[in-house]
């Protein structure tokens, strides 16, 4: 055959397409017209694993083939100083042989391999596979010769092209989680900034601009998220991510991969790689909320985030350099849990470099009037009505009046049951206010009606499952039964397993 007829053929169908499946399968059929030809393959070098990886593969027979083949270091020496085109049998006398079995060749095959390489960097290999012994020549030896440079600038070019596909996955990713994040009120606005929140905000700004870690305690439903959210968008890094994690909400079986991803195959779901919150955050600040309900295990993970700034995915050995601003906050007492053992205490000099505590409502009450009006507002705004509803006098000095055990939190739940409950009218807060007739009356208020005796375990599900019919089976989250309980979401789906609560 012309050996320039044969360059121009391959080399129009190299060029023919970007996929490079469909490359190697118009390759493929003119090929065959003039190869033994059954199959035919690229692959490429993958450095990181020290293996042959297996890229496009077609076959007359359709079958599929082993993806990834780790290589023995004398085997990947000998495969990467590869520069002339060979063939191969399953009897070859050669380390490759026996070692790239799996990928390339199997009892009673014939093999031609051909070394791809742009310039001096090797990037992978062409295989083609006819059925039976000793089926290629010189001949052909030297005609495949000729196209090994257009194969590789084929494959380089579909190694770009799947790197680009996977950033654009990559920021498509991105961008669908961010906007789930932004819409739970990035900006939301701090009411009180200038009364009882006024030596708070004064320490944001004094820190906003640096990168320490920062420590936010407080009562539950405070507001520590929104004081995190005034610190990142202060900050030089307002532009970048803002991730979220509620280190109480995730199971401590799941809390590694949320945090630090996955790699494919590191247990038997991960069918894909898998980025966590820590990558996600890469540039930007992630917001750890209640790190006090961090396992031990987690901790010593976190630890060395804050120190050397990188991770490992589950699954996999390579460390992954980050550029990351941490914000922390908890509601318990940290240093009483290092006395308890339940937290680290080189993990508390880490995060405990810049504390802000923030006063629960009830220290602020002065801020209360100016919070009811803005969730009065946004509420209204929420379900469409034509203007906020009028509060009745002396409905407000009955909010600034409760101590709000809940902080801001409660005072948001209150206020939205109340305009749902009203449809509208005039708000009283007399039947919603926490130790009101109303939901006094409710049996979880009521006292237990016991069998005499009883057991520890039974009054326990009982009243386990009051509440849970109080919060209509919600767990998690203002107004669940963790919060009515006061224990973390994870210690009562526990005990409710342990009891046979469903």
């Amino acid at each position: 055959m012309n050996p320039e007829e044969f360059f121009r053929e391959i080399t129009l169908r190299i060029c023919s397409s970007l996929d490079i499946k469909v490359v190697l399968t118009r390759c493929f059929e003119y090929l065959e017209l003039h190869f033994p030809l059954d199959e035919i393959a690229l692959d490429i070098y993958d450095s990181q694993l020290s293996a042959i990886r297996r890229i496009a593969h077609v076959a007359a027979s359709g079958k599929r083939v082993d993806e990834i083949v780790p290589l023995p270091e004398n085997v990947w020496n000998w495969v990467r100083n590869l520069t002339e085109p060979m063939t191969m049998t399953a009897s070859t006398d050669l380390p490759v042989a026996q070692a790239t079995a799996p990928l390339v060749m199997r009892e009673g095959n014939s093999d031609l391999v051909v070394p791809l390489s742009i310039g001096k960097k090797k990037i992978g290999l062409l295989i083609l596979r006819a059925y039976g012994d000793e089926k290629y020549e010189r001949k052909h030896l030297n005609l495949i010769k000729i196209v090994s440079e257009p194969f590789a600038l084929s494959l380089s070019n579909a190694l770009a092209h799947e790197e680009l596909l996977n950033y654009s996955n990559t920021l498509l990713d991105d961008n669908t989680f961010l906007q789930r994040e932004l819409s739970s009120g990035l900006d939301e606005e701090i009411v009180g900034r200038d009364s009882g929140l006024r030596n708070v905000m004064d320490m944001v700004r004094q820190v906003a601009s640096l990168n320490n870690t920062v420590l936010l305690v407080g009562e539950t439903g405070v507001g520590k998220e929104v004081i995190a959210n005034a610190i990142h968008c202060s900050s030089t890094r307002k532009e970048a991510p803002f991730i979220k994690v509620n280190c109480g909400a995730i199971p401590d079986s799941l809390i590694d991969s949320e945090l630090f991803g996955y790699e494919k195959g590191a247990f038997t779901s991960a069918n894909k790689d898998k980025r966590g919150r820590f990558e996600r955050a890469n540039t930007g600040t992630i917001f750890l909320d209640e790190i006090g309900e961090l396992p031990l295990p987690a901790q010593v993970r976190l630890l060395r985030v804050l120190q050397n700034r990188e991770i490992e995915r589950v699954g996999g050995s390579k460390s992954i350099a980050l550029d990351i601003r941490v914000l922390t906050a908890t509601h318990r007492n940290l240093e009483q849990m290092i006395r308890e053992g339940k937290f680290r205490e080189d993990l508390w000099f880490r995060v405990n470099m810049f504390p802000i505590f923030i006063p629960p409502l009830r220290q602020r009450r002065e801020d209360i009037p100016a919070l009811t009006r803005w969730f009065v507002r946004r509420k209204s705004k929420e379900l469409g009505l034509r203007k906020p509803p009028a509060i009745v006098p002396g409905a407000l000095d009955r909010l600034v009046k409760y101590d709000w055990p809940g902080n801001v939190r409660e005072l948001q739940n209150v206020i939205e049951r109340e305009i749902i409950l009203f449809e509208g009218g005039p708000l009283e807060f007399r039947s919603l206010l926490p130790g009101s007739e109303e939901l006094k009356s409710h049996s979880f208020h009521k006292e237990p009606n016991l069998p005499e005796p009883v057991r520890l375990d039974e009054a326990m599900a009982l009243h386990i499952g009051k509440v849970l019919a109080f919060t209509k089976g919600k767990i998690h989250g203002p107004g669940g039964a963790a919060q009515f309980l006061d224990i973390n979401p994870n210690t009562l789906r526990s005990r409710m397993q342990k009891l046979g609560i469903k």
